[in-house]
């Protein structure tokens, strides 16, 4: 019998989500970019890779400033990805194959296009407080808060004579949170997509949804986990949420452990995305990249490990659309690509969490070269090398010097298209792409990966199948060597009751081994650490059937050892399936 009761059993638990990013994924009409039909004809890759749920990102109504992140209408699809029978057949098709579907939900801010602001800048009715205006000279901003894309975080609207809040584009106008209206109408947006059938949100940058009264000078720490954002999403979760068996995963940027099990815990969602593993190679601001230390990285993740273990939930992720390649940041994407690919897959999918795989990880996808500042697409990157080309203050007088910067932190290294062959366009579509194509599509893509059974694909079903053992999913954590320069290792462990559910048991172990490291490394596994009864579950490259006490592991080797299946009672019926009811 499995040690883990029926209440801890939820399907998010178990699942493992696949992120799709739809502008880049597959173009079915030749327009160059992606859509719900291409994605819709790549249902079944996915059934085949073994994922259990689709994170979509935003495919609403929207000039597309920041790529569908700035929505001018909730409840319609955007021309360009197809219309609300395409987004049908979409959920239809997941569902049909027992996967569920993940939809962003963008509530900070919405596009200055949305018939919201339009109202409010003309300061109509109850719309004139939606958003965050503040009346005062056209010659300064009400305080000196910045932008995440850089400049100001106010610009002054001439119609309305008064200045807003965008704390991103200046195309993408803040909610004003404190005005019950603005919240019942979120609300009364989520129920409708809920009435819909979709299976969960994932809330983006929600820790920011609540603003320090009077805007007072500073940072983050006025508009981060703000004073009433609690209120907020336990409000949302109550109205909403409640009752339904969905997944609610927030972004959070700058979120403690702490604020995190808060999240979690009081305010009701599933889970979090938290920042601190995605910044800490960061100095003084994001373009500032440093070489990740391992160690500080280790301590890191151990800490979200531990620090949620009794009350919460870890999401487990190394990159996605805002984020840069993982083999290219934390692994070695030239010599070692694949099986640093496959390490650092491996550490998302055996620690304590829910793993999301981000479009194209499955195949070791890299960074891509940007060689000019007319390949880029995303704002961000764009703001970021013209302020630093024209302030005098930085030594950047052409492109050229920025580059290095775009290429190891630009978001755009995650939007170039997916390569599914080594056709033009890596298969992705048959016009012009609305951003150019990695030009390792020929080596790297989903026609070469199937074909090759020792590929980054064939090893993430492999681990993805892991995620049947309670043992993966609900174990225990515990670091091993938290202060060795090359080994990532550890344990999990989980109590398993006795064969009539009330004697005791045995303890169903695994011990996890990767080396971050271009070099061999030896592991000798600790006093207190035992290894008999291990066997060799998944390796990315060959390894001895059961451990020794002492193995050196090549290159990007990883290793992990299970006891075997034969000694775990759970019972394949006890875990989370899909119901009827869930959706």
């Amino acid at each position: 019998m499995s040690g883990v009761s029926e209440a801890e059993r939820v399907w998010w638990k178990e699942a493992v989500v696949y992120q799709v990013y739809p502008k880049s994924f597959r173009d079915s009409d030749g327009d160059g970019v992606g859509d719900l039909r291409g994605l819709v004809d790549r249902v079944d890759y996915l059934d085949d890779l073994g994922v259990d749920a689709v994170w979509l990102n935003p495919v609403y109504d929207s000039p597309q400033v920041d790529n569908g992140y700035d929505i001018s209408d909730y409840r319609s699809i955007a021309d360009g990805y197809g219309d609300m029978a395409d987004w049908e057949r979409l959920r239809d098709e997941l569902h049909d194959r027992d996967m569920r579907l993940i939809m962003d939900l963008v509530v900070n801010h919405t596009s200055d296009q949305h018939e919201w602001f339009q109202r409010s800048r003309r300061e109509e009715g109850e719309y004139a407080d939606y958003y965050h205006w503040v009346e005062g000279s056209p010659e300064e901003p009400p305080n000196d808060w910045q932008s995440v894309f850089g400049g100001p975080a106010w610009s002054y609207d001439e119609e309305r004579g008064a200045w807003y809040l965008h704390l991103f584009d200046e195309a993408q106008p803040d909610l004003n949170w404190t005005n019950p209206d603005v919240r019942e109408a979120v609300y009364d947006m989520m129920r409708w997509w809920l009435d819909r059938g979709i299976d969960g949100f994932r809330m983006d940058v929600i820790n920011m949804i609540s603003k320090a009264e009077g805007y007072p000078d500073g940072g983050g720490e006025h508009f981060m986990n703000g004073p009433r954002v609690h209120e907020y999403v336990g409000e949302m979760v109550d109205e909403v949420l409640a009752d339904e068996e969905i997944l609610t995963v927030g972004e959070t940027p700058g979120a403690s452990v702490a604020d995190a099990r808060r999240y979690v815990g009081e305010d009701g969602l599933s889970m979090v995305f938290q920042f601190e593993h995605v910044t800490f190679d960061h100095d003084e601001h994001k373009w500032d990249a440093r070489d990740p230390d391992l160690v500080e990285f280790k301590q890191i993740l151990a800490k979200w490990q531990t620090g949620l273990a009794e009350d919460g939930w870890n999401s487990l992720y190394l990159n996605n659309h805002d984020q840069p390649r993982m083999v290219s940041r934390f692994g070695n994407d030239d010599e070692y690509r694949r099986k640093s690919a496959e390490l650092l897959g491996t550490l998302t999918h055996t620690l304590c969490g829910t793993p999301f795989v981000y479009q194209g990880e499955e195949l070791g996808m890299t960074n891509a070269p940007f060689e000019t500042r007319e390949d880029l697409r995303d704002v961000e990157a764009l703001n970021y090398v013209d302020a630093t080309i024209e302030d005098p203050d930085t030594a950047a007088e052409s492109y050229a010097d920025v580059r290095d910067a775009v290429e190891a932190i630009g978001r755009d290294n995650a939007r170039t298209p997916m390569q599914w062959s080594g056709d033009e366009h890596a298969g992705f579509t048959d016009g012009e792409p609305w951003i150019d194509v990695n030009p390792n599509y020929t080596e790297v893509n989903v026609e070469r990966a199937r074909e090759d059974p020792d590929s980054v694909f064939h090893y993430y079903r492999d681990l993805i199948a892991l995620r049947d053992r309670d043992l993966v999913v609900y174990g225990d954590f515990e670091l091993l060597y938290p202060d060795h320069p090359s080994l990532f290792a550890y344990t999990r462990t989980l109590e398993v009751d006795g064969d009539d559910g009330e004697s005791e048991g045995a303890t169903e172990r695994a011990l996890v081994v990767l080396n971050f490291d271009d070099e061999p490394t030896t592991f000798e596994a600790p006093a207190d650490v035992t290894v008999d009864g291990l066997e060799l579950a998944l390796a990315n490259d060959d390894a001895p059937a059961v451990p020794g006490r002492s193995f050196e592991l090549g290159p990007w080797e990883a290793r992990v050892y299970l006891t075997p299946d034969d000694s775990d009672g759970s019972d394949a019926t006890d875990r989370a399936e899909p119901t009827s009811a869930d959706r």
